[in-house]
Parts: structure tokens; sequence; C-alpha cells
């Protein structure tokens, strides 16, 4: 008979092993050294339990990045830790003045007064001034008790520490009443103070990571054109960065009127996804418009010559792509000539709500790779008010989806908003409220609803 092998038991169960057999012992022998004993030992308990909640909310908050959630976390934390029925988290601006309260246990707007927000005065204004922890045992009785808002909960003791980083007081936090009724101790006071200590880190690295994000992002926006007039087709672009930094770089859109009179589109996606992709994305798309406008060719021309020269760069360079023209015959309408480098397939969707996959049986490879395969040109007409969309993969790709899945619900919301303005089409196609796993680009072109009718020249100007 095999036996059970031994495994240690976790420490609140051993603890409580501990004090339940010394409770005992103490109940027959009736010995208040047993008693003590006892109590002691639940007392270390706890503190083993409160340092071990403390730990893994360090932790917990040096993996966020987002301010907002880590702020609320920590007032989540504290009121946890310390057993108190409200928390609050007082977010300083610039000016010294609060911007933002955040709340545990009680709505924030019971905490604010007719400004909005608390006052950096009394209670709390002491506890910014004098950057220490204050512990008031009773609110009531306290001098500094004034500028409570009508509709504040009644608070009778408080707790509380400022927030700093690196000497800079960013906020405070405070506690106030603790569920078993007692004032707050010593213990509360020393573990509040090392989980702020904590917070002022995670919360500096918080907002220098917000702070590269931004600055990555509009670095990365600048270098996107401005849309030209191109009437009376109608053009309309996004651009959305990744949920996360590390993936911020090189999707772009471009379009061009051209010499012989076709309009030139492209939406890429350079390899890699980095700060660095981004200004190898304003190399790529300023080539590809000079050989547009030089070349006047087919786009699968323009791309093949884009191949050859990004050869001749000492680090291989990749991308994909998808370039086209869009072609008008007087009396016959609208025509996209395209070719495809290893990119998703434009959609066409016309003023039905039919959506058409361009995904011809013959696809490139990205430019970048081997410039001497063909690459084939296609070919559609543009019914009378349809919509071409380009778009880099991002906007369907999804962590645990299939990109073809991504693309029919693409084409499914496309469908419904097949007449709606263009610039409501791209707001409901690419919108913030959406998590990206990649940056996005989304170029919209939107063909007449009917023959236009061009104004005749008047006598003496050209084409008179």
């Amino acid at each position: 008979m095999s036996e059970e092998p031994w495994l240690p038991e976790p420490e609140d169960e051993a603890a409580g092993r501990v004090t339940a057999a010394l409770e005992e012992i103490g109940r027959r022998a009736g010995s208040r050294s047993f008693e003590e004993l006892s109590a002691q030992v639940r007392q270390l308990a706890l503190g083993q339990r409160r340092l071990r909640r403390l730990l893994d909310a360090v932790v917990a908050m040096s993996a966020d990045m987002d301010t907002r959630a880590l702020l609320q976390h920590i007032v989540d934390v504290a009121a946890d830790l310390v057993a108190a029925r409200y928390g609050a988290l007082g977010v300083l601006g610039d000016s010294g003045e609060f911007v933002d309260l955040i709340t545990a246990g009680v709505d924030a707007e019971r905490l604010k007064g007719e400004s909005g927000l608390p006052q950096s005065h009394g209670l709390l204004g002491s506890l910014i001034a004098d950057r220490r922890p204050l512990r008031v045992d009773d609110v009531a009785s306290d001098p500094r008790s004034i500028g409570f808002p009508e509709g504040h909960p009644v608070m009778r003791t408080l707790l509380g520490v400022p927030l700093t980083v690196r000497g800079t007081v960013y906020g405070n936090l405070y506690l106030a009443d603790k569920h078993d009724g007692t004032p707050f101790g010593d213990d509360d006071e020393a573990l509040l103070t090392a989980l702020a200590s904590a917070a002022g880190v995670s919360i500096e690295n918080a907002r220098l990571y917000e702070h590269l994000k931004r600055a990555t992002e509009q670095f990365q926006r600048r270098m996107l054109p401005v849309l030209p007039d191109l009437a009376p087709l109608r053009i309309e672009a996004r651009y959305e960065p990744a949920s996360e930094l590390p993936r911020l770089g090189g999707d772009w859109y471009d379009a061009t009127p051209l010499p012989d009179g076709a309009v030139f589109v492209v939406v890429g996606d350079v390899t890699g996804h980095d700060v660095e992709a981004a200004p190898l994305m304003g190399q790529i798309r300023n080539m590809l418009r000079a050989l547009a406008f030089d070349r006047c060719g087919p786009p699968s021309l323009v791309v093949d010559t884009l191949d050859r020269a990004l050869s001749t760069y000492g680090d291989p360079t990749a991308a994909t792509l998808v370039a086209a023209r869009i072609e008008h015959e007087a009396g016959v309408g609208y025509t996209v000539r395209w070719t495809n480098a290893g990119h998703p397939p434009p959609l066409l969707v016309t003023a039905d709500g039919t959506v058409h996959v361009l995904a011809p049986e013959q696809h490139g490879i990205p430019v970048g790779v081997d410039p001497a395969l063909p690459r084939p040109d296609h070919s559609r007409p543009l019914p009378w008010a349809s919509t071409l969309l380009l778009f880099t993969d991002g906007l369907i790709e999804r962590r645990g989806q299939d990109i073809d899945a991504g693309l029919r619900q693409l084409a499914e919301r496309a469908a419904t908003l097949a007449t709606a303005p263009l610039h409501a089409l791209c707001d409901a196609l690419i919108t913030r409220r959406d998590a990206y796993d990649d940056d996005v680009a989304l170029l919209a072109l939107r063909v007449p609803s009917s023959p236009e009718r061009r104004p005749r020249p008047q006598e003496g100007q050209p084409g008179s």
C-alpha cells in the first residue's frame, strides 16, 4: 500500500493549527501566558498574510502601464490591506490643485465638492504640505477638519500618506474608518507607507510610458500626408496606433493626382513593429510617390521599380502594400488598376451594400524580398457611388482569431455603411473603442454617384 507524499501546509493553515492547539492548551490549563502566546501567533499569521498581499500588489502594479487603472488598483489594494471602509486617491496637477479623484468603497461624486474635486486645504492640504503620513483618531475634533462638502460620508478616523515621485507630490492616498471600528495603528501606517513608496515608482513608470507613447504616435502621424482634393472623387483616411507601444511603427497611406489624370493611392505596412519602422515607412512612401508621378504606368511597374531600389539598401527592408491607379474614361466611368504585394486585399463596397473582396488568384510577394519575381496587375470597374477600402492588417487581426474571420467581419460592417457619409464610414470602421494589436491605416475612396457634369470652359480659358 503506497503512502501519500508529504506536502508542507500553507502558512495560513499551519498558523491556524498552531493557534487552535495553543487555545486548547490554554483553556485546559487556564494559563494567561498561553492566551497571550496564542494572540501573538494569530497576529503573526495576520502580518504574514498582509505582507504577502502587499508583495502581490507591488508585482501587479509594476506590470500595469495604464495610469488610471494603476491608480484605481492602488486605492483598492490599500483599502483591502488595511481593512478600511473608505479609500481615495487625489491626483494633483501642475498647479498643485486636485485634477482627479479615484475612490474605493464610496462613489467619487460623494467625495467631491462644488468644484467637482476636493480642495487642497484642511486635512488633505496638511497632508500635501507636510509630505508625511497623517493619522487622525477623531476627525470631527481635529481643527484641520474643514471643507467637507454636503453629502460627504461621515468619517471618524483617517490615515493618509503622500504619493511622491522623485520629490514631487503626485497626490495623496488616504483611508477612513476600519471595518472593525478600531483606530489606525502603527502597522497600518507602515503598510500604507510601503504601498505608497512602491506606488510612486509605478506611477512614474506609467507616466513615462504614456509620454513616450504619445510622442511616438505624434511622430508617426506627422509623417503621414495631408490628403489632396481629388474632386469629384472623395477620399478619407484614418490612422490608429497599436494599444501597446512596442508595436507602434510602419503603417501608412498616400494619395496623389498624376500628370496623366489618374489618381495614385497606396496603403502599406513596413515589416517590423518598433520606432525604427516609421522612418523607413517615410522613405518608402516618398519613393513610391515620386515613382508613380514619374512613370505614370501600371502599378506593377511602379512597385517593381521600388523593389529594385530597395535591393540596393544595405539592410534588408521589406513591406507589404497595395498600390492602385484610379482611372477615368469619359462616358464610361472609373476603373481601379492595382497590384498587391503580400497585403490584405482591398474591399469594393457598392451602393446597394454588396461587398467584393478584390483578391485575384495571382498575388505578389512583399517588396524587398525578391525583385526578380514578376508582379501582376488587376483591374475592375468602379460602379457609381461605390467605395474602395484599402487597409493594413491591424484592422482585421485579433489575437486568437483567424484573419479571414476578421476580414469577413469588416466586410459585414462596411456593407451596412455603404451609403453613409465617407467620414462616418471611416469613423465606424476604425475607432479607439477597439484594442488594436497592431497599428492601423485605412484609406477610403468614393466614386461620384453619377457622371459628373464638368463646367464648360469660358472663352479664352484653356480648353475653350
